[in-house]
């Protein structure tokens, strides 16, 4: 199967200029995407382009990750309503290092292979070019009547907010960007998101008239939720590859409350398995959709992928926590920083560590907290069984908690019927 046709069935393919596929069949191809330094951090909607780039080098051919330590510095219109704020150069700096590191795990930059990836940074040849030059050099070869036709652009200038001068040269700008890497690095194509369809055409076009070469392109659909919600984001903001900013087990969780049908799409997109054994695995998860099956396959594929194995063992390990019983033994074996991960999310009470010393009665704490609105109504449920403390069931006879009771010497997990988690931190 041919990289076109790999990606075809993956559904990572929208759009693609004609003779694209001939140029990948005929020879070695070098092709680059552009990566935006805008936060220390790369987050899921990344991974469509890291895997676009990882395909790519598997069928032979090598790739250029651009980090844009210049176009940063500008800020990319495409897909927004209004302009964003530009970054200062120091932090432009510490960004583009970061989103160096967390690429160099998905590529093989082995030099020894004539396939190796290569990262560059835009910032290294736009650094000297000056204003006057660049309007000379590049800005006489396409015109504003081309510019302006972008979608990109008409949709902004019709808005109220409309562009900045700044912006409407982005594309010019990213343009130069495929024109240099076809001139230095004999870069022929160019991949992005569909909505970077506009920017990529201009840099074909550049390079049809300044150097009078041939360049292609081809973009994979952006990525949606069956309902309608923005992918990667969710109530904490963005899914991040960074584990100090999204810990594995978040990460892990993200993909695991996928739904049946985005499952069905993502596990083609995001993971490397072959075409028999995804087709299988959505026999099997048809058959017994409350297994989940997909949903645990395509968390583990993208825990394993981004972070580690020993993260995945953890997530699977912390979710049962939470969502299975008889794992007291399993919490006390946490850490206080594998304990938060689990937690994130339960809601919190704080109480003084002193009132533990000789013993908080437990229903005092119930209601001091709010997790009962009364002491009543805790004395009932407690009685009736129906509460647990550190995934133990309370009993009756146990009417105090003292700080012997603590996890991490600082928290209580107590938890109301089946479903219902409350952190308690001792301060």
């Amino acid at each position: 199967m041919s990289l076109i046709e790999e990606l075809k069935w993956r559904g990572m393919i929208q759009d693609i200029m004609p003779g694209t596929e001939e140029q990948l069949n005929k020879e070695m191809t070098s092709a680059y995407i552009g990566f935006d330094p805008t936060a220390d951090s790369l987050h899921i909607g990344s991974l469509v382009p890291i895997l676009l780039l990882v395909h790519l080098q598997k069928a032979g051919h090598k790739p250029f990750a651009l980090i844009g330590g210049a176009t940063g510095m500008v800020g990319d219109p495409s897909g927004k309503s209004e302009e964003r704020n530009l970054l200062s150069e120091d932090v432009l700096l510490h960004n583009v290092g970061c989103v160096k590191a967390q690429l160099e795990k998905f590529l093989d930059f082995d030099p020894s292979k004539a396939n190796a990836a290569v990262m560059v940074n835009n910032y290294d040849w736009f650094k000297d070019f000056s204003f006057l030059h660049f309007i000379r050099d590049v800005g006489k070869h396409i015109t504003v009547n081309y510019m302006m036709a972008k979608d990109s652009v008409k949709k902004r200038l019709d808005g109220e907010t409309g562009m900045s001068f700044t912006e409407f040269t982005y594309q010019l700008v990213q343009g130069y960007d495929f024109y240099w890497l076809y001139k230095h690095k004999s870069c022929k194509l160019q991949m992005g998101g569909s909505d970077q369809w506009g920017n990529i055409v201009t840099g074909t076009e550049l390079i049809r008239r300044k150097a009078g070469g041939e360049a292609f392109a081809f973009t994979c659909p952006l990525i949606t939720k069956t309902d309608g919600g923005k992918f990667g984001k969710t109530e904490k903001g963005n899914i991040w590859l960074d584990a100090r900013k999204t810990s594995p087990y978040q990460f892990y969780q993200f993909w695991l409350n996928a739904s049946d049908e985005d499952a069905k799409k993502w596990i083609r997109i995001f993971t490397l398995l072959p075409h028999d054994e995804i087709e299988s695995l959505i026999i099997e998860h048809d058959a017994a959709p409350h297994l989940r099956t997909l949903q645990k396959k395509l968390a583990k594929q993208l825990t394993i992928f981004v972070h580690s194995q020993s993260d995945y063992e953890f997530a699977v390990k912390a979710s049962n926590i939470l969502f299975s019983n008889d794992t007291a033994e399993i919490l006390q074996s946490l850490n206080e920083e594998q304990l938060l991960q689990v937690m994130d999310g339960v809601p919190s009470y704080e109480i003084s560590k002193l009132q533990l010393d000789n013993g908080y009665d437990l229903v005092s704490l119930l209601a001091d907290t709010k997790i009962f609105s009364s002491k009543g109504e805790a004395r009932k449920m407690w009685q009736a069984g129906g509460l647990s403390l550190n995934k133990t069931k309370l009993v009756v006879e146990k009417t105090k908690l003292t700080v012997e009771d603590l996890l991490q010497g600082k928290y209580l997990l107590l938890q109301k019927g089946k479903k219902n988690y409350y952190l308690v931190i001792a301060k």
